[in-house]
This record gives structure tokens, sequence and C-alpha cells, in this order.
């Protein structure tokens, strides 16, 4: 496979909103794409009293603690989703990777022992031992950025992302679908 139209995946978690909406910032600076991006979080915070989301013909709007955080960070990504996901919760997905879990979920993709979400990463090319990290980082509250395009735009977001307060940065080479058809649908 040759890396010039490859495309690599880049997974950053971060331990709360402040830290990946600096981060965002801070791609958006130094001119990143945010196509090629997705955030994958839980909508609320456990002590919060009400949380809710709805769309009356607009933007999608949110109430609780982080609604400022995903009001403002909905309409800088492409395409989005609110779904509760097994065993993880409720999940608010901003981006390409929104699409990629909708037809999963559409498709009853699945992925030996893997979630929707779990099967929706599989696909990247992330390993099986990785999604479940990903899912409990999810579990207690994090936040996942995750990139997804050609290398020279993922290095760019890896060296900024290097800049930020992120508690884990892995970097994935792309992978040969056919090789991972037999495993999508058995489980």
């Amino acid at each position: 496979m040759t890396t010039k139209h490859a495309q690599y995946t880049v997974i950053a978690v971060f331990n709360d909103h402040d830290d990946v909406d600096s981060a965002v910032g801070k791609l958006i600076d130094a001119g990143c794409d945010m196509e090629n991006f997705s955030i994958i979080g839980k909508g609320y915070n456990s002590e919060e009293k009400v949380v809710g989301f709805y769309n009356t013909g607009a933007r999608m709007k949110f109430w609780g603690k982080a609604g400022a955080f995903w009001g403002g960070l909905w309409g800088l990504f492409l395409g989005g989703a609110v779904v509760t996901l097994p065993p993880t919760g409720p999940v608010v997905v901003l981006g390409k990777l929104a699409a990629m879990l909708i037809a999963s979920i559409e498709g009853a993709i699945v992925v030996g022992g893997l979630s929707t979400l779990g099967a929706a990463l599989y696909s990247l090319g992330i390993p099986k031992n990785s999604v479940l990290h990903y899912e409990l980082a999810l579990k207690k509250d994090e936040f996942l950025l995750l990139a997804h395009g050609a290398v020279e735009e993922m290095i760019k977001a890896t060296t900024v992302i290097e800049t930020t307060r992120t508690s884990v940065l892995d970097v994935y080479k792309p992978f040969k679908a056919p090789a991972l058809r037999d495993e999508l649908f058995s489980a």
C-alpha cells in the first residue's frame, strides 16, 4: 500500500472538555482541516440534574454544564449524532465518525465482542484492545479527539496535539480493508 493516499488515524484522549476545546482551537489556528476530525464524549456530567439536546430548525442546542462546549463545536465539524450506546451510555459524536457510527447502527455491523462505536473505530484500523481502551475512557467521562486523513495532515495534527494536555496520543497506520471483511461480520 502506498502512503501517498493512505489514511492514517490519530486518537487523543482528554480528561475534560476544556482540554479538548483548547486542542481544537490550536488545530484550527494551525490550519488543520476540521473535516478530518471527530470528537466523541458524553453529552453530560454525572453530577448534572438537567441535560437536554434539541433542534428547532436551526443548529443543535445543548443544555447542561457542557452545553456551551458542545454547542460551540457542533458547527465546526462535518455532521454529528447524539446516541445512547450500550455499554457506554449517551454520547455525542461530531465529525465524520458520526456517519460511520450511524452506518454501523443501521447496518447492524458487529465485530466480535465490540460495541457499534467499537466497530466504527475498528473499521478505521484501530486494534480491538485499543478500541476497548477508548470505550473505557468514554465511560470515565473522558473525550476522544480523532483525526483520519493523509499522512501529511496527520503529522501536522499530531505535532499540534502533542502541545496540548492530552493523556493519550496514539497514531495508527493504514490497514488493508479486505483482510478485515470476514471479521466484520462474525460475532
